[in-house]
């Protein structure tokens, strides 16, 4: 993370990955008005968590048709809701346009710090979810 970024900021490039949309339609949004971006010192665009959620609630959700895929895929997701029980808990996370949920240990919640808006990897393979965290 550079001196400019904070933990509520995110790389345009960042952003994109979880829009699930391109670094162009990212500046396409900033220069119409739908997404607000604001510049570091060195003039790097950078956006917003709350503006991450705030677009991810907008937008549809849709379904894509899968022309190939692999046994294990990771997307950049973002946490937005976690439900903790006493041995158990679910975390809900937006990756694009995709809304994935992982059943997991009260533990590993604690452990990896999970809360809403936390940056994350999912890992699926089959049924399972795994979470992960991103090298930053």
């Amino acid at each position: 993370m550079s001196s400019d970024e904070t933990d509520d900021t995110l790389r345009i490039g960042q952003a994109a990955a979880l829009l699930g949309v391109s670094v162009d339609t990212v500046r396409r949004w900033e220069d119409d008005g739908t997404v607000e971006v604001v510049r570091s010192s060195g003039g790097q665009r950078l956006v917003r968590l709350a503006e991450i959620r705030r677009l991810l609630g907008e937008r549809p959700r849709t379904q894509r048709r899968v022309a190939a895929s692999s046994a294990r895929n990771q997307l950049d997701a973002m946490v937005i809701n976690v439900v903790k029980g006493t041995a158990a808990a679910s975390i809900e996370m937006q990756a694009g346009p995709y809304r994935l949920v992982a059943l997991t240990t009260a533990e590993s919640v604690d452990d990896l710090d999970l809360a809403p808006g936390r940056r994350v990897v999912a890992s699926v393979k089959a049924t399972n979810v795994v979470v992960g965290l991103p090298e930053d």
